[in-house]
């Protein structure tokens, strides 16, 4: 019965680990900050989702403060080193 929903998380889980690696693959600092932007945005959609199997808005308030304003500072922060670095 919960196995379309444990089998969506385990998804989500795996798509999570490709920007894991990115960061940890790479040198560069631009691309490790796009890769832990990526993965907040992954794991605020989880977080949705999660809320959602579970009927929680309180989580799903959350995830959705998270995937909105999380992202912005971090970008922004990449945006300046980058910057930076072509000076």
């Amino acid at each position: 019965m919960n196995l379309p929903k444990n089998i969506i998380l385990i998804a989500m889980i795996l798509a999570l680990l490709i920007p894991i690696y990115e960061a940890w693959k790479d040198d560069e600092v631009w691309q490790k900050m796009l890769a832990f932007a990526s993965i907040a945005t992954k794991t605020s959609m989880m977080i949705l989702v999660v809320s959602v199997f579970r009927d929680d808005w309180t989580l799903g308030a959350g995830g959705v403060i998270i995937l909105s304003v999380g992202n912005a500072g971090l970008m922004l922060l990449a945006h300046i080193l980058k910057r930076l670095n072509e000076i």
